[in-house]
């Protein structure tokens, strides 16, 4: 059974609490963090540049991708290239499409051929992996975020998915794949069986790696311990 010392893909903080960002990155048990407005907005980030700035002061080994979020390309590009200035370390996250659905493979083509590392994000489909792969500048990083647990919540399988999505960055030494909005532990076990080089997993799920590869009939007994403690300090009495 596969244990937490036995992993070899790559796990990525997804989050926006500086805290708990500088608190996982001195315990050492990521290799990069991922961020977005939504969850920016969610731990109540009002200043983005002072946030990622806060954040980069302490982190600068590790990949951290920041998100632009205007919504035509032409402000996009602006944004990326104001972010890609916060530090070697940042990867720009770039949507797939914009809200109008139109895609924005030109000005990922045309930043990734400049030397910016991105990230592109909130990518479903194989062909849109497809069409981001040949848009890309294979002499500059780059990542492929490949939201599998949107995938999986439309009550598909998103390992067949992710699979096939593994076969077309294969042979990039640039490119990786990474395994987006984790829904449990198991995700971590199922992207490196599926090839994944990176997996972005949250706070919450951070803080149950030590359950990888635990005993079933220890983790029963104490299940037990927990029910039993719980009806004893609540008072319940009949």
């Amino acid at each position: 059974m596969t244990t937490g010392n036995d992993l070899k893909i790559k796990i990525f903080a997804d989050g926006a609490n500086v805290d708990e960002m500088k608190k996982v990155y001195s315990e050492g048990i990521v290799s990069g963090f991922t961020t977005n407005p939504t969850l920016m907005k969610k731990d109540g980030v009002k200043d983005y540049v002072a946030f990622a700035k806060n954040v980069l002061s302490e982190i600068k080994d590790m990949p951290i991708s920041f998100e632009v979020f205007t919504d035509d390309f032409e402000s996009m590009e602006r944004q990326a290239n104001v972010i890609a200035g916060w530090g070697d370390n940042v990867y720009i996250k770039i949507p797939v499409t914009n809200t109008k659905d139109q895609t924005s493979y030109e000005l990922i083509n045309k930043l990734s051929s400049n030397g910016l590392k991105l990230n592109v994000t909130a990518i479903l489909t194989t062909e849109q992996v497809k069409k981001v792969y040949e848009s890309l500048d294979k002499k500059t990083p780059s990542i492929i975020s490949v939201f599998a647990g949107r995938i999986a919540d439309t009550g598909r399988d998103p390992i067949p998915y992710m699979k096939e999505n593994i076969e077309i960055v294969r042979d990039s030494e640039s490119v990786e794949l990474l395994w987006a909005s984790s829904r449990e532990l198991l995700n971590i076990i199922q992207a490196e069986e599926c090839g994944c080089h990176i997996i972005t997993v949250t706070n919450d799920l951070l803080k149950k790696l030590k359950m990888v590869g635990k005993d079933l009939k220890e983790l029963s007994l104490d299940t037990v311990k927990m029910f039993y403690n719980d009806a004893k300090s609540a008072g319940y009495d009949f």
